[in-house]
């Protein structure tokens, strides 16, 4: 398969209208989309990505006219959250209406909702004229691509289009809320802050991760955002011993000399930077990353989210 690679909102969206698959860039990572209420569309996601099929989808939608296609019902928390971070970085975990099909949702009766706020995604979202369910538009398990090059590296050949829209701007993936219950819960920390989040509702609380029990939301149960050399992760650059064939990325600049340093003004730099250094890294062959921890507060919560998931074997 040859993949078309434009700058064309209605091109890609025609792909999504006749069936197909296409990447497009939102304001998190790049997304692979397909018609999500389609499921025959949507298991070409599954096959392309390499994806297994218990592990859900987020549904990307251009204006909240699309929720009652998806939505059965809107708690008040889902409510609150739509009105203060739609459209942006936040999905919300609602149950589903019966038009959603089974492999959008890993055969639950919920369904993940985000609108995003990139000017590019929202113009192919109104064009493809249909929610749209995106994973990430990456080989399962790899780095989530914040460039069309990283999805052109990862799917190249094995998807039909990839619309090209710049470096994705926060560079995590959406924060993602679940709204079913009577206390919301955080199944996935991400761009919103959980800061933000309690100044909206003080009662939500972040899940206790339970691998053996069917999971809501993306990023939860299989080993995620991984390059293919080892994450270590560092309270400081001073406790690697030999750094000469590995690589480090973290707040505080490092004394020795690694192959590749990356040093992050801040949490939300250290985020958005992440997943371009650990394709870096593995395109010239690096076989171990340090990475060093930041404080669990404001986006560092979803920075070392990704960072424990990257280094679990």
């Amino acid at each position: 398969m040859k993949t078309r690679i434009t700058r064309s909102e209605r091109i890609a969206a025609g792909y999504i209208r006749k069936g197909d698959i296409a990447a497009f860039p939102t304001e998190t990572v790049y997304g692979l989309g397909a018609d999500a209420l389609s499921d025959r569309a949507v298991r070409k996601i599954f096959r392309a990505k390499g994806r297994p099929h218990d592990n859900p989808l987020i549904v990307h939608i251009a204006a909240r006219d699309q929720l009652s296609l998806l939505a059965s019902s809107l708690p008040r928390a889902a409510r609150l959250l739509i009105d203060r971070f739609f459209p942006g970085p936040l999905t919300v975990i609602v149950r589903k209406t019966k038009s959603v099909p089974a492999a959008v949702t890993a055969g639950l009766p919920t369904v993940a909702i985000r609108m995003p706020d990139h000017p590019v995604a929202r113009k192919f979202l109104k064009l493809c004229g249909r929610p749209v369910a995106a994973p990430s538009a990456n080989r399962s398990g790899h780095p989530s691509p914040t460039t069309w090059h990283a999805v052109e590296t990862d799917l190249g050949g094995r998807i039909p289009c990839i619309l090209r829209g710049g470096r994705s701007r926060v560079g995590l993936e959406s924060t993602v809320v679940d709204c079913t219950a009577a206390r919301p819960v955080i199944l996935r920390t991400g761009a919103i802050p959980v800061e933000q989040l309690r100044k909206m509702i003080p009662s939500i609380r972040i899940h206790t991760e339970n691998r053996s029990r069917r999971v809501k939301s993306p990023g939860m149960k299989y080993r995620h955002y991984a390059p293919a050399a080892d994450v270590v992760i560092v309270r400081s650059p001073g406790e690697v011993r030999d750094p000469r064939n590995a690589a480090y990325i973290g707040i505080d600049r490092p004394r020795m000399k690694f192959r590749r340093t990356l040093v992050c003004r801040s949490s939300a730099s250290y985020g958005h930077r992440l997943y371009a250094f650990f394709r870096l890294c593995d395109r010239e062959g690096i076989p171990v990353i340090y990475c060093q921890q930041v404080a669990s507060k404001g986006l560092g919560t979803a920075v070392m989210d990704r960072l424990r998931r990257a280094a679990h074997r």
